[in-house]
């Protein structure tokens, strides 16, 4: 069984900073990407970041910054700058191999709120 893990949300005033963190556990074999998305509420989900070839959505670059750290199976996002519309509830997710399979599969965190004040 794998479970993705989130931590780092909270309240933040605009121009502020947090950093939310999302470790990877269970019986993995290898992860090829991890990334984050939101939801805001009322909208669908939608990518932030992700660490397949360091993409980002358009609102976010300059401000955020994802990394990984492989041997802890953990991925961060660093954001900077941020804003009232970047209010929302935060995912990470990982497509990771089993050691019971050979397929690859899309796992999800159990989502962290931001929520950014003006």
């Amino acid at each position: 069984q794998v479970q993705l893990v989130e931590s780092g949300g909270g309240l933040v005033q605009a121009g502020g900073s947090l950093r939310l963190s999302c470790a990877a556990s269970g019986s993995i074999r290898s992860i090829d990407v991890m990334g984050w998305y939101r939801q805001a509420p009322g909208k669908q989900r939608e990518l932030v970041a992700s660490s397949g070839s360091t993409n980002y959505a358009d609102s976010v670059k300059g401000r955020f910054t994802i990394s990984r750290d492989n041997a802890k199976n953990t991925v961060y996002l660093q954001m900077n700058s941020l804003k009232p519309e970047d209010t929302a509830v935060y995912y990470c997710n990982a497509d990771l191999r089993v050691y019971a399979s050979d397929a690859t599969y899309r796992y999800w965190g159990q989502g962290t709120q931001v929520t950014v004040s003006s």
